[in-house]
């Protein structure tokens, strides 16, 4: 009996179900939307929902939380920590650092959502796939 592992498995290992959904939220907190399967946007959920509520707290301890749980890439922008503000080049008059998906969530996402006690992701439904009829998604930061 399966008693309280309410836990969507997606037919995969742990070690590939724990590298596909730090992928899927990577790629969630960089471009703000994906579009995947709906099997894989309602297993997302939880996991991208539980990172946001860490970057909320937003100290120390919380960031090297969610470092274990996202792949921390550069996006290749440039980003003023104090403001938020994300610039395509480097500026000669404000000190920035490179934007990582890691600061982009403690800076900005995390600070967007200090207000809201829950549910800062939503998922649409979207035609079938045309390859495999696979249900698709949507799933967005609200």
């Amino acid at each position: 009996m399966r008693h309280q592992t309410k836990k969507h498995t997606l037919g995969k290992a742990q070690d590939q179900r724990v590298a596909l959904l730090r992928a899927l939220a990577t790629e969630l907190f960089v471009h703000g939307e994906i579009k995947t399967t709906m099997a894989r946007a309602k297993a997302l959920r939880p996991y991208a929902e539980e990172i946001i509520t860490l970057a909320k707290r937003g100290d120390l301890h919380a960031r090297r939380q969610a470092a274990k749980f996202i792949f921390d890439k550069e996006t290749g922008k440039f980003m003023d920590l104090t403001t938020g503000e994300v610039f395509e080049a480097p500026q000669a008059d404000k000190k920035l650092a490179s934007e990582t998906v890691l600061r982009k969530l403690f800076v900005v996402i995390g600070k967007k959502y200090s207000d809201r006690q829950g549910g800062y992701t939503r998922i649409f439904r979207l035609p079938p796939r045309r390859g495999d009829a696979s249900e698709m998604a949507l799933i967005q930061l609200v």
